[in-house]
């Protein structure tokens, strides 16, 4: 039987529909019915070539949510939950850690394992069916699933994506304390998720910046107190607005979460002295920016972190405070349209333009 899928067969190229062999299980392995992919922005540097390494032609899609057809001798997901034919699992798309460098074993931050994949990205689409845009997933042995709990629309985690759990790694990474104010450069989904999870941590208050108008609109459903606009509003009234809200001193933590490399700079500006910057949106390489490390950093004597990817705690976490919080994290409302595997040209085009909050590729469509 073979399975139909969408390939990137090189950056700026078309997509194209394929035909791909159903695998054949190993022992360990689980193979999922798609129910829905995401499009994210890093999908979109895919298309351009911004990321080194990627072994096209390849199937994209990282984060997706599945239902079981068949699992050979899996019987448990990755926290011990009871796994059966039928039941709703996502999955961490990061795999293959070596478990036995200094990162994975002495840093603990098997993030940067040097033998990490990660499904949608570094594998092949000649490796098989290892990425969300296709009808069906494989889910090579040790790769872990999450089992979903059988009412929450899936929706809600898909909505979110790769951004809810970057946001709430982000969030985690800025040791954020209650009360503190927070600032959120972007609006997109990982801005989306960074501010959800600042209000449920405790923030005191919650300021985005952001654009378009609709996406500010989206992002205070999610119970950010403020929105600046990046249309509307200059850098210099940003700063003045942050100010006044702060009786002059700044906030306490800016997270960035847009990928412009002119967001660094006017960060500096809103951050209080001893305060924290999280950069958790430039995931390619996307310029430079001048800054001055003494006025900048070393006199304000603020912490500046960066957030690469996420751990398989984050996906855990993440997951048990959504499930908890639903109601107050819409992410359902974050997708702005449904595409099928034949319009994924389309659905890369939309989310470059910013014309939808979050693209959602469903083979059933």
């Amino acid at each position: 039987m073979s399975v139909r899928a969408a390939v990137m067969t090189a950056p700026e190229k078309p997509v194209e529909l394929w035909d791909i062999d159903d695998p054949v299980l190993e022992p360990g392995s689980v193979l999922l019915e798609t129910l829905a992919s995401e499009v994210c922005g890093t999908d979109v540097h895919l298309h351009k070539g911004r990321l080194a390494g990627v072994p096209y032609p390849i199937i994209p899609g990282h984060v997706s949510v599945g239902r079981i057809i068949e699992m050979r001798g899996v019987d448990t997901d990755a926290t011990g939950a009871a796994l059966q034919s039928g039941d709703l699992v996502t999955f961490y798309d990061v795999h293959e850690v070596c478990n036995a460098c200094y990162h994975c074993t002495v840093a603990q931050q098997p993030n940067r394992c040097r033998s990490r994949r990660v499904y949608g990205i570094t594998y092949s689409a000649h490796d098989g069916l290892l990425g969300g845009w296709a009808e069906r997933i494989y889910l090579k042995p040790g790769v872990r699933t999450v089992r979903l709990p059988e009412w929450l629309d899936p929706d809600y985690l898909i909505g979110g994506g790769c951004g809810l759990f970057t946001g709430f790694g982000a969030i985690e990474r800025s040791d954020l304390a209650m009360g503190d104010t927070v600032v959120v450069q972007g609006s997109g989904p990982v801005g989306i998720s960074a501010a959800g999870f600042a209000v449920l941590r405790g923030a005191g208050r919650v300021i985005v910046i952001g654009a378009p108008d609709a996406r500010l609109s989206l992002v205070q459903e999610f119970g950010a107190d403020d929105v600046l606009s990046l249309e509307n509003e200059s850098i210099e009234a940003r700063k003045a607005f942050v100010l006044d809200a702060t009786d002059g001193r700044g906030a306490d933590v800016v997270i960035e979460a847009c990928g412009n490399p002119s967001a660094i700079s006017e960060a500096f500006g809103l951050l209080r002295d001893g305060g924290t910057y999280v950069i958790a949106g430039h995931y390619t390489d996307t310029g430079t920016v001048e800054i001055n490390p003494h006025l900048d950093i070393n006199q304000k004597h603020i912490d500046v972190r960066g957030q690469w990817g996420t751990e398989f705690r984050h996906v855990v976490r993440s997951l048990n405070v959504l499930t908890k919080h639903h109601e107050r994290l819409p992410f359902h409302r974050v997708i702005g349209k449904r595409y099928g595997l034949a319009d994924t040209n389309a659905a890369l085009a939309d989310v470059a333009a910013l014309r939808v909050s979050k693209a959602i590729v469903d083979p059933s469509c």
